[in-house]
């Protein structure tokens, strides 16, 4: 693992106004957030001082993070949301927490409801469901299970990087490929490939999709933007691996950031179509909650001379807001700003052949429900 040693950066072009460099706050090597601002609902307010006998706040430990993972028995593991604006009703989530340590992402604040900060606890102190495999039999096999795709990586990565030793995802990906069960995955790493050996036979039987989610091309934009993601180039390498073993891949150009990201927006789906994507799709960038605090310190730390004019777009394609949880809205804004990026999306879809209205349908008729692990029952077939 990386250490994540603070450092203080050097000054950027942009960070040079007039003759004068402005300070720039501490970040940390490896982590998208910089603190631990407290989730919403804690009562008690902490906060360290240096006491004048050495120690300080860098002293606890806070500066140099480590990444710690703690065991979670759950107790369920398909999750459902009635939601209008997402193409899918179930999904699992083998992680809370996740390492990759994306400054925007907006299931920050989940973590609060741990009694967690959603900064840099959220991709430091993760949770490792390790009975989801056994957990998700047991509800496949339930005798009023009905048959719908089930989403990977709706809240966190299911390839962050702690993946490589849990192997949860894979264990998931089993139990959905042994009953026939159909599978989408949304990723931004290329730990993904390490399953073509399960996804290509799934893909065979129309069972399993996959998206890449790349905001950038930008190989330092996306360091600090997704420290612990794969980089770009790998991404795409991903999704040509993926598309070369029959799997169907597609791109997320998400998020999309004004004054930062949207630049990329052609070139991010020209370059995954050229790798094989075949489909595609894009969200706006969303900052719920305590995400905004911690999108904004990030934007003072990185880009301080843009971030007044980054969060005056954002809030434009908002209504004034921060964010707007509306549903309808919410993924792709509202406004001028959120108009032209709708029809630079569309306009460069038919420009580089991602045919839109052609969506892959999987298949749920050859669902079988498994049996459970100790039953004496055969299969009939």
């Amino acid at each position: 693992m990386r250490d994540p040693r603070p450092i203080s950066r050097e000054p950027e072009a942009e960070d040079i106004g007039q003759g004068e460099i402005h300070p720039v706050p501490v970040s940390i090597k490896g982590r998208g957030a910089a603190g631990r601002p407290q989730g919403r609902f804690e009562t008690l307010a902490r906060e360290a001082i240096d006491d004048g006998w050495g120690t300080s706040a860098e002293d606890d430990g806070s500066a140099t993070p480590r990444t710690e993972v703690a065991i979670e028995i759950a107790k369920s593991i398909i999750s459902r949301n009635q939601s209008p604006d997402i193409p899918f009703s179930q999904s699992v989530n083998p992680y809370r927490g996740c390492e990759h340590g994306c400054i925007y992402c907006y299931a920050r604040p989940t973590h609060a409801y741990l009694g967690l900060s959603p900064g840099l606890d959220f991709e430091t102190k993760l949770f490792a469901k390790t009975n989801a495999a056994e957990l998700l039999r047991e509800e496949l096999a339930a005798k009023n299970y009905r048959c719908e795709l089930i989403a990977l990586g709706t809240n966190t990565d299911p390839y962050q990087p702690i993946e490589r030793e849990f192997r949860i995802t894979r264990g998931v990906i089993e139990v959905l490929a042994g009953c026939d069960h159909p599978l989408g995955i949304v990723t931004k790493s290329a730990l993904v490939e390490r399953d073509i050996d399960l996804l290509a036979p799934m893909a065979e039987k129309g069972l399993a999709e996959v998206f890449i989610s790349i905001a950038t091309l930008d190989h330092e934009l996306a360091r600090r933007l997704e420290p612990r993601a794969s980089a770009p180039a790998r991404r795409l390498q991903a999704i040509r691996k993926l598309a070369e073993a029959g799997i169907p891949v597609g791109v997320f150009t998400s998020p999309v950031i004004p004054m930062l990201t949207d630049k990329d927006l052609e070139a991010v789906l020209e370059a995954a179509k050229d790798a094989g994507a075949t489909n595609a799709s894009y969200t706006i960038v969303r900052l719920p909650n305590e995400v905004s605090g911690l999108f904004q310190d990030w934007l003072q730390r990185h880009f301080p001379l843009r971030a007044e004019h980054v969060m005056s777009q954002i809030r434009e394609m908002r209504g004034g807001r921060d964010n707007d949880p509306q549903f309808g809205s919410r993924m792709t804004g509202q406004g001028i700003f959120a108009e032209l990026v709708r029809k630079r999306f569309k306009v460069a879809c038919r420009r580089f052949g991602f045919d839109l209205t052609e969506r892959h349908r999987l298949d749920t008729s050859s669902f079988r429900p498994p049996r459970p692990v100790d039953s004496p029952q055969l299969d009939l077939f």
